[in-house]
Formats: structure tokens, sequence, C-alpha cells
């Protein structure tokens, strides 16, 4: 079954290694095979990448684009411990990632680092708030059981 995208005027694309851009007008592809896929909105770059999560994200998105892993797990594995320590709550979202990671889905692991994104915001607004505590799990707070 291909998969349906529907792209902006001028909205940009990564199949594979190959980056696609729209003309002017809407347009909808039908992708089949097996090579990574990324719409612009997903598109982390070096210079956007500018807080501990998002370098994660990036070298998630770069795992998931490439063909050699290996480079780029060490670099991941230590941004990884530099978030868990200055911040052990992010854990269970670090830990969905990593088996994400290790099971080779590396789409299922952007999206969960998409989380670990979010929730880095949450931590940032709280601390800028001068709040001393993460709210408890809450329905609808947006945290993880035992965050």
């Amino acid at each position: 079954m291909a998969l349906k995208v529907e792209l902006k005027p001028g909205e940009r694309i990564i199949v594979g290694d190959s980056i696609i851009t729209n003309d002017n007008q809407r347009t909808r592809l039908f992708i089949e095979g097996q090579a990574p896929i990324l719409r612009e909105k997903d598109i982390l770059t070096p210079a956007t990448a500018d807080s501990p999560a998002k370098r994660i994200y990036l070298a998630v998105q770069l795992m998931y684009l490439s063909k050699d892993i290996e480079k780029i797990e060490d670099n991941y594995f230590s941004l990884v411990n530099d978030i868990v320590q200055a911040a052990p709550s992010t854990i269970p979202y670090v830990t969905k990632i990593s088996n994400s990671i290790l099971a080779g889905a590396f789409y299922k692991a952007l999206k969960e680092a998409k989380k670990l994104i979010e929730y880095e915001r949450t931590l940032i607004g709280h601390v800028q708030a001068g709040s001393t505590s993460v709210p408890e799990d809450k329905p609808g707070s947006g945290f993880p059981e035992g965050a």
C-alpha cells in the first residue's frame, strides 16, 4: 500500500537521500517502497536543534535517514546521558526512544522524540515561571506516569 502525501505550495519532503520541493500548487504524491520519508515540518537542522531534546531528535532523524547509524549512535547516547543527568524525569521518554531505536523502528523513535521535546518545553516553562516542582501525573497533564 502506498503512502499518500499532500504537499503545500513550496513545501519540501525528504525521500531517501533526496530532497523534493513542490512547485506553486498543492500536489499529492503516492510513494511506494522502503525509503525513509520526512515532511518539511518534521525536519530539524543543526541550526534549529537549539535544545537538548531537539539535539536528540536530530540524532534520531539522522539515524532514520542514514545508512550508517553507528557513527551517530555514540553522539545519541552522549546526548541522552546529558539530558538524563540534567533532568532525571526524562527517563521514561528516553527509554521509549531508545527501545524504538534498538528495534529498528526509527520513525517511531522520531515520534517519541517529539514527545520529549514537548516535555522539555513544559519543564522549561515551569522553570521560567519560578515553579519549584513539576506537577504529578494527572489525566491530561502531558506527563507520563512516574515522571
